[in-house]
């Protein structure tokens, strides 16, 4: 069985998401080492890309401090390792195709496995244009996490189908960023996908705070936050670590009371 799926084992997930090197890596792994004692339950690590398209100003501006700071794929990589010698909570990696590419699919793939990465999501391949990435993480055992969004509509049965691991829910139209409201129809996203899949269903982009994240986690399984993360890393730097762990706590502790 997947790792991920243990993720929700014990009530509705909190997954923060850290774009790796911002401000360095040193710091990233303090604050996954923070995020982790507040409770949270599955990892996100961004590799940082010079053209994220599916980021809003926050983690496009943290991709450009972790690439400006030295941050590679394969710095990354030795982050992992080390964070494994003490951490077994899931972890998967968020980025983009042309990193892949750039660093051979099935390699990725490879080392992902060796490290203990436990899947990858990258939002700006089409489930139709999938089966490259779907068939190197396959072969090492690493899950691929689909996306499903407002305008999906036909399309959620037919990706909800094929998930592996979770199925992350896009809340609101548009790029990553804190949000006041969120315009998607969360719950019926979620409906749909449970029709025809056991897979969890979190949900993510534009949540800002533990209210907004305890009404989200309410019609899904987990929540995924990450811009209101790296605006605490873009405020605060290498001060941000008390913050981080404290507004973890304070997430997990709206989406338990559930």
């Amino acid at each position: 069985m997947s790792r991920i799926v243990t993720a929700f084992d014990h009530g509705k997930a909190l997954i923060p998401y850290f774009t790796c090197g911002d401000p360095s890596l040193d710091l990233t792994r303090e604050l996954v080492f923070a995020a982790a004692e507040a409770g949270a339950d599955l990892i996100e690590l961004g590799i940082p890309f010079s053209d994220p398209m599916a980021e809003g100003s926050v983690i496009m501006e943290a991709s450009a401090r972790a690439l400006a700071s030295g941050a590679t794929t394969e710095k990354i990589f030795d982050l992992v390792r080390d964070l494994r010698k003490e951490l077994s909570i899931p972890m998967v990696f968020m980025t983009y195709a042309n990193v892949l590419f750039s660093y051979g699919i099935e390699r990725f793939a490879s080392v992902s496995r060796d490290i203990g990465i436990d899947g990858f999501i990258l939002p700006d391949v089409p489930f139709e244009e999938k089966e490259e990435f779907a068939a190197a993480a396959g072969k090492y055992g690493r899950d691929l996490i689909s996306l499903i969004a407002p305008t999906s509509k036909e399309r959620i049965t037919m990706i909800a189908r094929e998930a592996e691991g979770f199925l992350y829910c896009v809340s609101s139209l548009g790029v990553t960023g804190v949000r006041s409201r969120l315009t998607g129809d969360v719950g019926e996203m979620v409906r749909a996908a449970k029709e025809v899949t056991d897979i969890p269903c979190a949900v993510g982009f534009g949540i800002s705070g533990p209210e907004q994240a305890a009404r989200m986690a309410e019609c899904a399984d987990g929540v995924i936050v990450g811009s209101a993360f790296m605006k605490l890393v873009a405020e605060y730097g290498n001060g941000a670590v008390p913050y981080v762990r404290k507004f973890a706590g304070e997430l997990k502790d709206a989406i338990r009371a559930l």
